[in-house]
């Protein structure tokens, strides 16, 4: 498109000029555990070895969330149509257990696919699934933390209490501006988009509520300050992810999508700001 501008930009001219996809001072950030992969001597790899259990995972989220969701629909909606029933007891259904059952599913029938086609043996694969468990654990503990820091706040009336404390000099149309700032902050210095929703949903509804401010206004504000800084964060998964896959230098891939990532942020700002104004 010819619209890139800032590091990336620099980095469209080498490629073109020179062809070289990384600076010559880059650390291509790929993980040992995908370099370190083997295949199987004597297996031939197939691609619904792959396509069958993420299917299965797939199918088996709004089964069990409609399964959990069952009692409450039967109980709210029972004059209800039966696809209206399934369609309620999706929204009323327990997204945690749905995940779970949904994850233990598909590696269950990834572990029969390859113990019948004597891929792995029953060792290899239990040591391989406890060894992804575990590269998730700190992540599941820093969501952990951040639900806890939400409900503690949630409880403590925190939200209230800033309302009641910032009316004397915030405005209203002030509010879904500033709740999206804190969020960039916020998201953008843990590395979790989750956790900061967590977090500020619990502080900026209530504090919504009590000063006057719209709320669904300020809900998104939140969930757009916590994308926007999960994004630019250096220690998010999802940029650690995007470094991994690209085999490209950390530092780089943070540097060339920050100027774009706060075009955009800042666009937003200004809109949260003359929306509060105006709304």
């Amino acid at each position: 498109s010819k619209k890139d501008f800032g590091p990336m930009a620099k980095s469209e001219r080498r490629v073109n000029e020179t062809g070289k996809l990384l600076n010559d001072d880059a650390q291509p950030m790929i993980s040992d555990e995908l370099t370190d992969v083997q295949t199987v001597e004597g297996v031939t790899p197939r691609a619904f070895n792959m396509v069958i259990p993420i299917l299965i995972m797939v199918i088996m989220m709004p089964v069990m969330l409609a399964t959990t969701g069952w009692e409450a629909a039967l109980a709210q909606k029972p004059d209800a149509s039966i696809v209206r029933q399934v369609f309620f007891a999706i929204g009323q259904g327990s997204g945690s257990t749905a995940v779970l059952i949904a994850v233990l599913t598909s590696i269950i029938s990834a572990m029969v696919l390859y113990g019948l086609q004597g891929i792995m043996k029953m060792k290899e694969m239990v040591d391989l699934t406890l060894k992804g468990i575990s590269g998730m654990m700190p992540l599941a503990l820093l969501m952990m933390l951040a639900f806890a820091i939400g409900a503690v706040c949630k409880e403590m009336g925190t939200g209230p209490y800033i309302a009641d404390v910032a009316k004397a000099w915030l405005s209203p149309s002030m509010v879904p501006f500033i709740v999206f700032l804190v969020s960039c902050f916020i998201a953008f210095s843990t590395g979790t988009s989750w956790g900061t929703f967590a977090i500020m949903i619990s502080i900026a509804v209530p504090m919504a509520r009590e000063m006057g401010a719209d709320v669904y206004i300020t809900i998104a504000a939140a969930l757009g300050g916590g994308v926007f800084g999960d994004h630019c964060s250096p220690i998010s998964d999802t940029t650690i992810l995007s470094s991994m896959a690209s085999a490209t230098d950390h530092i780089d891939h943070v540097r060339t999508q920050l100027p774009y990532a706060l075009t955009a942020g800042a666009g937003a700002a200004l809109l949260y700001l003359i929306i509060g104004l105006i709304g």
